[in-house]
């Protein structure tokens, strides 16, 4: 089902959903819940299409961009990291939690900002369309190590 909305967002660009393309949406698609960057979407995408260089993973990833079919984000590593969209419906970013220790990005879901962008609306007439926070800290994992 989600492959079949990339497919009909790239037709509506006029573009196909090629050999090489469709590896890279099938390697977001099982890597939904990872924040992937482009030399791990190659890494995967060569096992499934052994022919695909980097240079073309990147051209993909900037078409699935382009086309909002994919969120880029960067976290301050050096690395863009990609997301699929999960279709039309998904209309805002989750907010992404980065540990400054071990570099895991977690994911919180709960969209929080519903009444702030009510209010600026309100207040400025400004309509807000999408957003999206990163909160810097430590997980779970690496605090409980400090405390062993």
């Amino acid at each position: 089902m989600l492959k079949e909305w990339v497919r009909n967002q790239l037709e509506k660009d006029s573009s196909r959903l090629t050999p090489q393309r469709e590896a890279v949406v099938d390697v977001l698609i099982a890597n939904a819940d990872d924040h992937l960057s482009a030399e791990d979407i190659f890494i995967h995408t060569k096992k499934l299409y052994p022919e695909i260089g980097l240079a073309t993973v990147y051209r993909n990833l900037e078409l699935l961009e382009k086309l909002n079919i994919i969120h880029r984000f960067d976290y301050g590593d050096g690395h863009s990291r990609y997301e699929i969209r999960l279709g039309d419906d998904d209309e805002h970013y989750h907010h992404h939690l980065i540990c400054q220790k071990c570099g895991s990005i977690g994911e919180f879901k709960s969209d929080l900002l519903d009444t702030i962008e009510k209010r600026i609306a309100a207040e400025t007439g400004f309509e807000v369309t999408d957003h999206c926070l990163r909160f810097f800290g430590i997980c779970a994992q690496c605090r409980e190590k400090v405390k062993s």
